[in-house]
């Protein structure tokens, strides 16, 4: 399950390249977001913020991040060019956003990679987490990131079990995933590029790339076609 496998780091965020090995696991990418950020200086002093955007530590913005009313953006966090934040979100240290995101209107995120034009536009948690670029969370889309027992987090894969030695791991989401509303990614969750899943599902484990995952009682994997 190698990171090159679900997306790849786009010309916006190469300055963090050398962190970011395509050929590692793509769970090991996790730890290494903070140490992308490591001596990060803020430059929120170079623009006009509004007055009710809070900003703590260091947090840099492109000049052309648009700024809501209200927010809070706690750094250490790197948020790249025409990235829009929306009203109440919440950035709480450890995030590194590339082009043309969203994130969105009561959106939280927490030490998380996404990468150019994820959208997370209404109501989501992404924490310990990984979105591919153009990967897109509907509304009330959960990404939970650490199981009820505690324990390290182990991804069921189709041959094996894979040992992650995460105690929070939330999802690692491929190019043009989507995830419809109100899902729940259960601790561990990979999705491949192109995968889908339907709305209110609960969904955990490995979903292939280009399969749609649907039903309540049961999970069904289905090929997508063109």
């Amino acid at each position: 399950m190698q990171a090159d496998q679900f997306f790849a780091l786009p010309d916006s965020l190469q300055r963090f390249a050398v962190q970011f090995d395509p050929s590692a696991p793509v769970w090991e990418w996790l730890p290494k977001i903070k140490q992308a950020l490591a001596g990060l200086e803020g430059n929120t002093s170079e623009r006009e913020i509004p007055p009710g955007v809070a900003i703590e530590d260091e947090v840099w913005l492109d000049p052309t991040v648009k700024l809501p009313a209200q927010a809070t953006l706690i750094g250490p966090c790197w948020i790249g060019p025409n990235t829009e934040i929306r009203p109440g979100a919440f950035v709480r240290g450890n995030v590194i956003v590339g082009a043309g995101g969203v994130l969105g209107n009561s959106c939280e995120f927490k030490n998380c990679l996404l990468m150019d034009n994820v959208q997370v536009p209404h109501f989501s948690y992404v924490g310990d987490s990984i979105l591919g670029n153009g990967a897109h969370l509907a509304a009330g889309v959960v990404l939970s990131n650490l199981r009820l027992d505690q324990k390290p987090i182990t991804i069921r894969l189709p041959e094996s079990i894979a040992e992650t030695g995460l105690r929070k791991f939330g999802a690692a989401v491929g190019d043009q995933a989507e995830i419809g509303c109100n899902a729940v990614l259960q601790p561990g969750t990979l999705l491949g590029k192109r995968a889908l899943i339907m709305p209110t599902l609960a969904f955990g484990g490995y979903l292939p790339e280009g399969h749609l995952a649907k039903g309540r009682t049961s999970i069904t994997m289905i090929p997508i076609r063109d």
